[in-house]
């Protein structure tokens, strides 16, 4: 009888990890987590905004197939009638169980979380989730406000608590009603912070003090980026402290002291989340189930913290569309225990230094493979690849299992690198995808509606480099025309790991057409 899967999906999480090598944040449990398990360096989400990203790796289908690149369709009806992953697992035996934001409610997911296709029960959702928006955060003044900077004293929140905090302990129950009734689950766990407001218990402050955080590397818009590809981060301005700076639309930018501030506080909700995720897994300890479950860490896609004068998710760039992914499978990444032995023990942020970066994968991969991935790691058969058009087909994948990388020994090609040479190079490619309504930045440019997008912005990265194409796009038929090209974009991951100088058009592309065409 197979593994138990622990699924934790994270919303708008960038690699901002001590495993992923950053210096200042401190994330001791996630870091715990990635010393005993395969690390992929180089995952890619396929569209930077939460409900496509979403529906695209729990189908296992790109946007194009899902026909979702906003928040107002559900695939079943629009696109096709395809599995999910959990249905699979479902399918198979399991007792599937949905905790937090999985699926991103709304219509996207059937005002229902795709339940009763996915899950076995009803999905859980914190009763306190309705209040994040509200004005919760007090200001300097004293009243409250709803702020995008929000740090917080949880006992004067709502109920005395945080969504976050109610999942963690709903997904804990779960695992002892699972452990009692000797159930064979697949417990999907999605965690709010850190999604904008970033509203955490206030104390996380204190491991970041304002003097050690600095602005992004590249806090300005780069003279070669073509304003299609620019993302005006619309929604960040309609919070209470950010509408109050009257900055210009669309560039801004925002004052120096409030762009530390927001990072700042995308540090102590990273922070925040780790003591979570420290929760959860110490709890899977506690019920005895660590040799046997196979554990999944990742995000929906990423969020911008200044970088190319650009905040929140909305773009096509790495900030944007890297995500951490890593995969716990006991007596495959991580030597089994002996019965009793803790693998996951609590470590606490404040007490704990950094943990070592881990030599994570660098081979490109990307989150559509994460449905065949989970299959093979948990003994099911692998959904099928799908066939070019999959409109019609129920099940299959257009991801490819990524368990071939777990033990392959990283050899570098020296000679290829730096050549972006997509021609005559087998290595893998990700692909990501972001619609716009127009060649200018818009209010509506971060998120457009299906019946305004006009630009389809196809976006490939490779080890080497990321090349992205503007082209015309007709929501009417869901088609690209990849001869009405708007703009381009090609950023060398070697010189420029930032992605600030495009170098479009000094390049012939007839090789990455090939690819985008194929």
């Amino acid at each position: 009888d197979g593994m138990n899967v622990l699924f934790i999906v994270v919303d708008d999480l960038r690699p901002v990890l001590g495993c992923y090598g950053d210096k200042l944040v401190r994330s001791p449990n996630i870091d715990q987590l990635a010393s005993h398990s395969v690390v992929f360096s180089n995952a890619y989400a396929q569209q930077a905004v939460c409900a496509p990203s979403r529906v695209s790796f729990l189908t296992g289908r790109r946007p194009d197939t899902t026909r979702l690149y906003d928040f107002y369709s559900y695939w079943r009806v629009h696109a096709g009638n395809y599995s999910t992953m959990p249905q699979y697992f479902k399918e198979n035996g399991y007792v599937t169980l949905s905790v937090g934001k999985v699926f991103h409610p709304g219509v996207s997911s059937n005002h229902s979380d795709d339940y009763p296709y996915s899950w076995s029960i009803p999905p859980f959702h914190p009763s306190t989730e309705k209040y994040e928006n509200d004005k919760t955060c007090r200001g300097k003044d004293g009243k409250l406000y709803a702020n995008l900077v929000c740090p917080v004293d949880v006992t004067e929140m709502p109920s005395g608590t945080l969504p976050d905090i109610q999942s963690t302990e709903e997904a804990i129950r779960l695992l002892n009603v699972m452990k009692t009734n000797k159930q064979k689950f697949f417990l999907a766990v999605g965690y709010h912070k850190p999604h904008i407001p970033l509203r955490y218990p206030q104390e996380f402050l204190k491991l970041y003090p304002l003097e050690n955080i600095t602005l992004a590397p590249d806090p300005w818009v780069p003279a070669k980026l073509p304003s299609v590809a620019y993302n005006p981060w619309t929604d960040i301005r309609q919070r209470d402290d950010v509408k109050a700076l009257n900055v210009s639309f669309p560039y801004g930018p925002l004052p120096d002291d409030f762009q530390r501030q927001i990072r700042q506080s995308y540090y102590a909700a990273v922070s925040y989340l780790d003591t979570q995720v420290g929760l959860l897994l110490n709890a899977l300890d506690d019920v005895g189930l660590s040799n046997d479950t196979i554990i999944v860490f990742t995000a929906d896609h990423g969020w911008s913290l200044g970088e190319h004068g650009e905040w929140a998710k909305y773009s096509n760039f790495d900030v944007a569309t890297r995500v951490p992914l890593m995969f716990y499978v006991p007596g495959m990444t991580s030597s089994s225990v002996r019965q009793g032995e803790r693998v996951f023990p609590y470590l606490d942020p404040f007490s704990h230094a950094r943990g070592l970066a881990h030599q994570g994968k660098k081979k490109v991969v990307e989150l559509v493979s994460l449905f065949p991935t989970l299959a093979e790691l948990a003994g099911l058969q692998v959904p099928p690849v799908c066939p070019e058009t999959s409109f019609h087909v129920v099940l299959c994948t257009e991801g490819t299992s990524i368990v071939r990388y777990f033990n392959a020994s990283e050899e570098q090609v020296e000679e290829e690198k730096g050549r972006c040479d997509v021609c005559f190079n087998e290595e893998p490619v990700a692909f990501s995808q972001y619609p716009r309504p127009a060649d200018t930045p818009q209010w509506n440019s971060d998120k457009p509606r299906l019946q305004d997008i006009r630009i389809m912005g196809y976006s490939m990265r490779t080890i080497d480099c990321r090349y992205t194409l503007w082209v015309g796009f007709n929501p009417s038929n869901f088609s690209a025309d990849f001869e009405d090209v708007h703009a381009g974009e090609l950023y060398m991951v070697e010189t420029d790991p930032n992605q600030d100088y495009n170098i479009f058009n000094n390049t012939s592309h007839g090789c990455f057409l090939k690819k985008f065409l194929g």
